[in-house]
């Protein structure tokens, strides 16, 4: 009996132990959960205020005026937007939910919230003006930014493996409440920042953050789907076919659809800022005559909800069908040259939408209901890469589970063709070891805003030594004026005799090391760097403009390559 006594205090001092260890851990994650809830609820707030500020005091107003004076209020917004991140800004990007992307790769930084003012009223004139951009990506902006401020200040309950948890709670309750679907919100801020995995990690935190900005949205926007739909669809064999040919042209027109916002992204750097708006502003202002007499109404104008409507009538033209995706994809492409602040997850549901009609009035389906919605769930998964949340939410949005089987089918097939491409430019394909995962990693992530640089036409001489010095590198990139030129190495420097020097420039000892892109890796990047025989290289916008420098140290921290990532579970806290 004493045995048995002594061995049962034995193990329960072990139990006991063992639960002081994990109180800490789970007084933190309860914290989290918490400060994951008041995520979810101020961003439901912050949301349906920004819908009804954009839907209902400025869209829904404007779609009443006569076709001249609506042709032109795309400018108007446009031009606004760039007046808000110009002076506001101080030369904020429009990017709204590509920032949640690229910020969640970034470690060891938080998110910017600066120019979260101009971006936000730059998202209200491009939207509120019939800028045909979608309201997703302000809301995830919004969401995201309230999560970064609320981690912040309770920087203390998070570990460091947790520095982009609320940043992903925040994406998925912007999700969530604007589009009415909670579950898709999740899965969408799970998805989206990889092309093939998930950021498991923060799953119940974002499904917590979803769940109470749906409700809080709702309560003050109403619970009306957003995609009416009636009856639930019989699949058949026939259907199954007709699901396989949309999952084909979704396919390949999200591959398209992807590759011309790219450029008009590109022609935005590329052209002076006035010409890419006037372009923008003309191209916009035709559209909304062109589809006025069409369609009986601006189609071009606005994130799309009312072609979702129209592509279900029974009997449209097929060549007025498909003029309406080359009228969307113009006027989309136009407002992101134009500088307009915005989503493109709508648009490309938008997109796919049109193509499921497509087939189904070649198929001559009576019942119009099915293609669409499964065209939509192909594009948009194919497009964003985010194949699970995409049928998701057409089964949410419309409120049927029935599109979900031939949603599956569709975005199935419509992945294989998209290959690495993707909408956004700062996904990661998937998660590796601790340094492939570092390597695939934007530049961006390790990207130092301080640097130094020499002048095409310096002297070689003890200063250009110094400047080596002082920057501490074995290399400095070389500018001719204002543009990059290439880059210098300290050894070609100090090979040049000292009685020669007086003749020689930096210009004459330039290599013509190319500058790394914004949305290149950091495994382009050191491949450069070992290519040139360089030790850093220049982080260069479209116009040849350094943004800023990239070393081979940063780009190989061993702190940062070492890390725990994000979904790996953490010990008790001791």
């Amino acid at each position: 009996m004493d045995t048995l006594g002594f061995m049962s205090g034995t193990y329960h001092d072990r139990f006991r132990h063992a639960a002081d260890r994990l109180r800490p851990h789970r007084q933190r994650w309860t914290e989290t959960l918490l400060l994951a809830g008041i995520t979810g609820v101020g961003t439901g707030l912050s949301v349906a205020a920004f819908d009804f500020v954009t839907a209902d005091l400025l869209l829904e107003h404007m779609r009443a005026l006569p076709v001249p004076l609506l042709a032109g209020m795309p400018a108007i917004g446009l031009l606004l937007a760039w007046g808000a991140l110009r002076w506001i800004g101080h030369g904020a990007s429009p990017s709204t939910s590509d920032e949640y992307v690229r910020n969640f790769h970034e470690r060891d930084r938080s998110m910017d919230l600066r120019p979260f003012p101009a971006r936000i009223m730059a998202s209200i004139a491009t939207l509120g003006f019939g800028g045909a951009m979608g309201f997703e990506g302000p809301s995830i902006y919004l969401g995201a930014a309230i999560g970064t401020a609320l981690h912040r200040r309770f920087r203390r309950v998070f570990s460091v493996q947790d520095t982009k948890l609320l940043l992903a709670v925040g994406a998925a309750a912007g999700v969530a409440a604007i589009f009415k679907t909670p579950l898709t919100g999740a899965l969408f801020a799970i998805e989206v920042p990889f092309q093939q995995d998930q950021a498991r990690r923060v799953a119940l935190p974002a499904l917590i953050g979803a769940s109470t900005s749906y409700v809080t949205f709702v309560l003050l926007r109403g619970a009306a789907p957003l995609i009416p739909a009636a009856g639930s669809p019989a699949f058949d064999v026939p259907d199954l076919v007709g699901a396989l040919a949309v999952g084909v042209l979704c396919g390949a027109g999200a591959r398209g659809f992807v590759w011309v916002v790219a450029q008009a992204k590109k022609l935005r750097g590329r052209v002076p800022a006035w010409a890419a708006y006037v372009g923008a502003a003309l191209v916009l202002a035709c559209l909304v005559p062109i589809t006025a007499s069409l369609y009986d109404t601006p189609l071009s104008i606005g994130p799309g909800y009312e072609v979702l409507a129209w592509v279900e009538q029974p009997s449209v033209a097929l060549g007025l069908v498909a003029a309406l995706f080359v009228f969307r994809a113009l006027a989309t492409t136009a407002t992101i040259t134009g500088g307009g602040a915005g989503g493109t997850f709508i648009p490309l549901v938008v997109q796919g939408s049109i193509v499921g009609r497509l087939v189904a009035g070649v198929a001559g389906v009576t019942q119009v209901t099915l293609f669409p919605l499964v065209g939509a769930a192909a594009f948009l998964g194919a497009g964003y890469r985010v194949p699970i949340a995409a049928v998701v939410f057409v089964a949410e949005s419309t409120g049927r589970p029935g599109f979900i089987v031939p949603g599956v089918v569709a975005t199935v097939v419509a992945q294989l063709f998209m290959g690495n491409a993707s909408i956004t430019p700062y996904q990661v394909r998937m998660r590796g070891g601790h340094v492939e995962q570092r390597m695939r990693l934007p530049v961006s992530s390790a990207v130092r805003d301080d640097w130094t640089h020499l002048d095409a036409d310096d002297r070689i001489d003890h200063q250009v030594e110094a400047a080596f010095l002082r920057a501490k590198t074995l290399s400095l990139p070389v500018l001719e004026e204002t543009r990059y030129a290439g880059m210098i190495r300290l050894a070609d420097v100090v090979a040049v005799r000292a009685g020669q020097r007086a003749g020689e420039r930096c210009r004459d000892l330039v290599v013509d090391a190319p500058g790394v892109a914004e949305a290149s890796t950091l495994l382009r990047a050191v491949t450069d760097m070992d290519t040139w025989e360089v030790d850093c290289l220049p982080v260069v916008a479209t116009d040849d403009r350094i943004v800023g420098v990239v070393t081979k140290d940063d780009a190989l921290r061993l702190d940062q390559i070492v890390a725990r990532q994000d979904d790996e579970p953490e010990p008790p806290t001791h």
